[in-house]
């Protein structure tokens, strides 16, 4: 690295932690080590908070996914003739991202303005109101240093294009035009049951062997029609894989787990005066949320120095533990804990071994980490997909688009209001699950081809033209059916590409040790899993140590009441 800025040297040498990236675990950890008094040094080479989960400019993206998406070049031998009696064991970076294919229909409007767009790296995500990651801004205070705004709605959509209402509250049944009087009475019934037992009412409790059993075995019992079903399990309950085929579901939702997505679901509905549905954006894209606990960090005393790679791992030669790393610039920093983002790996040459206190402790990833992958999508568009709706999630269940699909493919769209993009311009993330990139490019066109027009490199520039003729005029009225029920009309004009990048994304289990490895985002559509897998790395390095004691808050007017929406 030629082009390391000419950093003075950390001073001290010395910290209890360090952390090596900025993502959203490595950022929590930071915040809540800094919070129990512990000495941190955070580093990242990027030169921006997030790394996995950041939000960047249109022209930055394909260059951060390009730089993780190439092998490594094989390691030299460790060097052994260090005046401080270390051995170097040297860290490379893994390749997370590959099937990287990035359109551009609309060069001279986008080169322009590549600044005015905040694109995640990890999308689609969403807040619900009341999950864990809204519970720790609010405990942490964090919340001060970010803004959000709700997303308006819930859709499902099918192969037609049509985008269908998801009935999620009793306000949204009784309107919702697409649902017959018999199942709305079924749905009601079933919502009433659950509601019941959620508030302990012992003559609509649902048995432990009903909960025990698979979800969509419980709504059969329930007598819920396909259509009830499906939204139920993949728009609310966010299903990944198709229950009803035990032979491709690799995760077949148990009733009691079913229960609680819909608790929290209906839980998160109108739990902010000023937030009308169940999950929450934050203006600035999700990278905010990452920058919001460095913040937090800071104030607590935590190190930073962004544009610092590190290069190497030091161990002490005689007993083979860890001492510490050894930064680009050539100075050596020692800790006694080491956490470390999921592009890094310790590599070490042909036929060589680990010493043996590291031998079962060091990140050296083998594929056995691997959880599979996800494929991921972003579009940009200037017409929205429902012309009144701004802020929306859609929801296409296994075989709604083609026999084949066995997961659900999820879509967010985020408009201008939110500063992710120029006025008059639309944010399209889409992602599944698949098993490898081939799958998952098949799975990301067919929801591209179903809502948008792609331009052919012969007529693109035309299409593009009127496009864009009107950049920052307003939406056009709808002229179909509106939201409040009724599919999207099929007559309406699809909106067109302007720029597309689409990628698949190693999904990567994270390890923990007094070296720790943090996990590469997930394929859920909010972080709650991710924060429990945050929260055992800290309680697994720190065990005496409380995970962000509410009497750490400095601002005694925010509390759990108080909206971190602005």
């Amino acid at each position: 690295m030629d082009d390391i800025p000419p950093y003075p040297p950390i001073d001290p040498t010395t910290f209890d932690l360090i952390v090596i990236g900025t993502g959203l675990p490595e950022s929590i950890i930071a915040a809540a080590a800094s919070t129990a008094s512990k000495s941190v040094l955070h580093l990242d080479p990027n030169p921006f908070y997030g790394s996995h989960f950041s939000s960047l400019p249109l022209a930055d993206l394909p260059s951060f996914l390009s730089s993780h998406s190439t092998s490594p070049s094989p390691p030299r031998s460790p060097s052994s003739d260090d005046p401080n009696e270390f051995s170097l064991l040297e860290f490379a970076t893994r390749p997370l991202y590959s099937f990287i294919d990035i359109s551009t229909f609309s060069p001279n409007l986008l080169d322009q303005h590549s600044r005015k767009f905040n694109l995640d790296v990890a999308g689609p995500r969403v807040l619900f109101c009341a999950d864990k990651s809204i519970e720790l801004l609010l405990r942490t205070g964090t919340n001060q240093y970010m803004e959000f705004k709700s997303v308006d709605a819930t859709f499902v959509g099918d192969n037609k294009g049509n985008l269908w209402s998801v009935p999620d509250s009793r306000a949204a049944i009784f309107k919702d035009k697409s649902l017959g009087l018999v199942e709305k009475n079924k749905l009601m019934r079933f919502f009433k049951l659950v509601h019941g037992h959620l508030a302990g009412e012992q003559d609509v409790k649902i048995s432990e062997e009903d909960l025990q059993s698979p979800f969509v075995d419980f709504l059969n019992k329930m007598g819920l029609p396909p259509k009830i079903k499906s939204f139920i399990l993949y728009a609310i309950a966010m299903a990944d894989y198709d229950q009803e085929d035990t032979g491709v579901c690799r995760d077949l939702l148990k009733t009691k787990d079913g229960i609680d997505q819909l608790a929290l679901y209906n839980a998160s509905i109108g739990r902010f005066q000023n937030a009308s549905g169940a999950f929450l954006y934050p203006i600035y894209g999700q990278g905010e949320l990452s920058q919001a606990f460095c913040r937090r960090a800071a104030v607590k005393g935590c190190l930073y120095v962004l544009r610092m790679p590190v290069t190497a791992l030091l161990v002490d030669k005689d007993t083979g533990c860890y001492k510490g790393v050894r930064l680009a610039s050539g100075q050596d920093i020692f800790s006694q804990k080491l956490i470390l983002d999921p592009t890094f790996k310790v590599t070490l040459p042909l036929g060589s071994s680990p010493p043996l206190p590291l031998k079962e402790k060091l990140p050296f990833f083998s594929l056995k980490d691997d959880k599979g992958k996800i494929a991921r999508g972003i579009c940009i568009t200037k017409t929205s997909l429902k012309p009144d709706i701004s802020n929306f999630l859609v929801v296409y269940p296994p075989r709604s688009l083609f026999p084949e699909q066995v997961t659900s493919i999820r879509l967010l769209q985020i408009a201008s209001n939110l500063a992710v993009c120029l006025p008059g311009m639309f944010v399209l993330y889409i992602s599944a699950l698949c098993n490898d990139d081939d799958q998952g490019k098949k799975l990301i066109h067919a929801v591209m081809n179903t809502l948008l027009t792609v331009p052919l490199d012969s007529e693109s520039n035309a299409a593009v033209q009127s496009e864009t003729a009107e950049i920052g005029s307003a939406v056009q009225d709808e002229t179909s059916e509106s939201s409040s029920g009724g599919p999207s009309d099929s007559g309406e004009e699809k909106p067109t590409l302007l720029w597309s990048a689409l990628y698949s994304q190693e999904l990567t289990l994270g390890q923990v040790d007094f070296i720790c490895s943090t996990p590469m985002p997930d394929g859920k559509l909010n972080y709650n899993d991710l924060i429990d897998t945050t929260f055992k790395i800290f309680q697994e390095i720190y065990p005496e140590e409380e995970f962000f004691p509410e009497t750490s808050l400095e601002n005694p007017e925010v509390d759990g009441d108080a909206s971190p929406e602005t």
